[in-house]
């Protein structure tokens, strides 16, 4: 086997998440599905914090796709961070598999954590396949229980052309061979695309590593949330949310062109603003996060905030 980085690395993230006064927990919603989540640590809070739900994308589990938020974000919200169905710890015994299904679980996650109760609304966050997620959730729950919505890097848009023109930039037969690689050449791909500054050597073993600490749990069950999307479908019509909106964008994002967000905010309406980050690819929290986090808060908070 030799030496693993990953596990390493872990801990240190999950360390962070520790820091920042979060604690996973495992959560089941009904008697098929639990979520894993990591939440704010169990001390009462006399001046609560509004929620603010993050969500990831396709890779990795959830920590470490937000591991560059959480400190900033945890003094300012009560933080949930769930692993998104067949992500992580988190897992259902139901068939169902499209991205509306995976909102309609982290709703009741959020009823059985008791912040959707009486006047209370929420905060979301979704990046990639979660920004997918973060607007079912937003428009099936409407404006009473989620008061603003951060899409980030997500081509709500998307449709089969979009999805053959990105497997073409991927030199793969198809979306689900690039976003699930199996092997080193295949992550090296998928990582020259996602980021705007891909590192130019990464040896073999350090990608196999990933793949197999990290990318290599429950394909089966992730190529059925490919395939099981609605977005671009017939079944799929694509309407203005009643929230405020903010639309995060890299600049030389490869895997959803920039030019999708203009489109994507032309189609939400007047409630959603853009920002687009110079320097990053599709993944701008993790290549440029001082300026992701920046922009974040100065939208979820409602007036601007000093540079971090």
């Amino acid at each position: 086997m030799g030496l693993s980085f990953v596990p390493l690395i872990d801990a240190y993230i999950r360390r962070c998440y520790v820091s920042a006064g979060l604690r996973p927990s495992s959560v089941a919603i009904d008697d098929e599905t639990t979520i894993h989540c990591w939440i704010p640590s169990a001390n009462p809070n006399p001046n609560p914090k509004p929620a603010l739900v993050l969500i990831h994308g396709f890779g990795p589990r959830a920590t470490w796709q937000w591991r560059w938020q959480v400190g900033a974000l945890a003094p300012h919200f009560h933080l949930v961070v769930p692993d998104l169905l067949f992500f992580g710890g988190s897992s259902t015994r139901s068939p169902l598999r499209s991205e509306a299904f995976q909102a309609a679980a982290v709703a009741r996650l959020l009823e059985a954590l008791g912040l959707l109760g009486g006047a209370g609304r929420v905060a979301v966050a979704g990046t990639s396949y979660g920004g997918f997620v973060a607007y079912h959730l937003a428009r099936a729950l409407g404006a009473e229980r989620v008061e603003r919505v951060v899409i980030a890097s997500s081509d709500v848009l998307k449709a089969e052309a979009d999805d053959r023109e990105l497997a073409r930039r991927g030199g793969v037969g198809g979306v689900a061979e690039l976003m699930l690689p199996r092997d080193a050449a295949s992550l090296r791909a998928l990582v020259g695309l996602a980021f705007y500054r891909a590192p130019r050597f990464v040896p073999e073993f350090v990608l196999r590593d990933v793949i197999r600490n990290l990318l290599s749990d429950r394909l089966k069950e992730k190529m059925e949330l490919i395939k099981g999307l609605t977005l671009g479908k017939d079944e799929f019509q694509l309407t203005p949310l009643s929230q405020e909106v903010l639309i995060i964008w890299g600049e030389h994002d490869q895997i959803f062109p920039v030019e999708k967000a203009f489109e994507l905010k032309r189609c939400l309406g007047e409630k959603a603003r853009l920002e687009i980050l110079d320097r990053t690819g599709h993944v701008p929290q993790m290549e440029r996060p001082n300026k992701f986090n920046k922009v974040l808060l100065n939208f979820l908070l409602g007036s601007p905030r000093p540079s971090l």
